[in-house]
């Protein structure tokens, strides 16, 4: 465990622009200013976040040694990038097509191909770099086997490509599948098996290993009730790295633990995080041990019922130093968990803060400078991991 804060940030999908010049002004104008707070005399992580068309302009432009240069002369470093949203990610309504392009779609292929070379150019000589993507695709209704078959294929492309860029320049680069409520990988098991069942098959079970590994977001298992511990090991226990984790925290309804008049009031507050843009999953935890999945909030706001009982949890990430607000609470005490976790089960050294629903918070949650809410959650999960 490190904490190297060249290896250590937040990601920069929480800023809007999906083109190459307005993802430039953000990291001037909040990147820079949080790393003024965080580490104002060395280097700082970032988590790079280029859409496709930002990615194929700064190809097309010949413009990667000149932005090299800038992040150096700054003192930004993308160690890791996120390739899990492939178009712009602020536009009005995103929801299901953050899913788009699939990985049985060779348009992913050609995205992924491209970040790596990018970040090969970006990093400092020496420096391992980690690409988070996307589970493999939505996964209702369950994609076809040549769906998946096409898919697997086009992983182990990437794995031979970063194998060559290792041999060739001496550069490590993983790509990270990050599995997520309602995909086609959704739970550590999804995970295991996928590899065990197609990524495994071909004889090549070391190339792979090393090439592709897992994003471990914190929110997303703590979403499905899956204990932090309990996911990590299996990882470990299947040889299967853990390249990046993911940072971040959901909102949990803790309705056994609410007297019975504040739980129609904890719904109600709950209302307010049911926004337009993103998808929200949920999932309900019955007094029975049951669980039933909504693939959006307002689906589950709707059946409800009269007398809620149980736990609700949804994936709405929410500022990492929150740990309860009104009736509400979050998933704070699995961030902790996750890194005893690792500690023991996992040689990870890349984690990047990831609350990219900065601006579709509830009013009350919202910070009036981003960058100031974004220098806090980092100095919050910096002293968490170095406790």
């Amino acid at each position: 465990m490190t904490t190297d804060l060249a290896r250590v940030g937040y990601c920069t999908n929480v800023h809007a622009g999906a083109d190459l010049a307005t993802t430039r002004d953000n990291l001037r104008r909040y990147a820079l200013t949080v790393k003024a707070r965080v580490a104002p005399d060395r280097p700082m992580g970032v988590g790079l976040w280029l859409s496709a068309a930002a990615a194929g302009k700064l190809r097309a432009e010949r413009k990667t040694e000149e932005f090299a240069g800038w992040l150096r002369d700054v003192g930004l470093v993308p160690f890791t990038f996120n390739g899990f949203p492939h178009g712009d990610f602020h536009q009005k309504v995103v929801k299901h097509r953050v899913y788009e392009p699939a990985w049985d779609d060779p348009a992913r292929l050609a995205y992924t191909l491209e970040l790596i070379d990018i970040q090969d150019a970006l990093l400092p000589p020496g420096l391992e770099g980690s690409i988070s993507t996307l589970p493999i695709a939505w996964g209702s209704p369950p994609p076809e086997r040549d769906r998946m078959a096409r898919a697997a294929a086009h992983l182990c492309t990437v794995a031979a490509h970063l194998a060559r860029l290792e041999q060739e320049r001496g550069r490590l680069i993983y790509l990270c599948l990050e599995p997520e409520p309602g995909c086609v990988l959704q739970r550590g098991e999804d995970v295991v098996r996928f590899f065990r069942d197609w990524l495994w098959r071909g004889g090549n079970e070391d190339h792979v290993r090393r090439y592709l590994r897992v994003c471990h977001d914190v929110c997303h298992a703590a979403v499905m009730f899956e204990p932090q511990t309990d996911v990590l090991k299996a990882y470990h226990d299947a040889g299967i790295a853990v390249g990046k984790v993911q940072v971040s925290s959901a909102v949990r309804v803790p309705l056994d633990e609410l007297a019975a008049a504040d739980r129609a009031a904890a719904l109600a507050q709950l209302a307010a995080f049911a926004e337009d843009r993103y998808l929200h999953q949920t999932v309900a935890l019955g007094g029975d041990g049951a669980t039933m999945f909504y693939e959006d909030l307002p689906l589950a706001l709707r059946t409800a019922g009269q007398q809620p009982c149980g736990e609700w949890r949804i994936h709405f990430h929410v500022p990492i130093y929150l740990g309860r607000f009104g009736l509400l609470s979050t998933s704070q005490g699995d961030i902790r968990a996750c890194l005893a976790a690792a500690r023991r089960y996992s040689r990870v050294h890349h984690f990047e803060v990831e609350t990219y629903a900065w601006g579709v918070l509830p009013p009350e949650l919202r910070q009036p400078d981003l960058a100031q809410g974004i220098a806090h959650e980092m100095e919050w999960f910096l002293s968490e991991l170095g406790s």
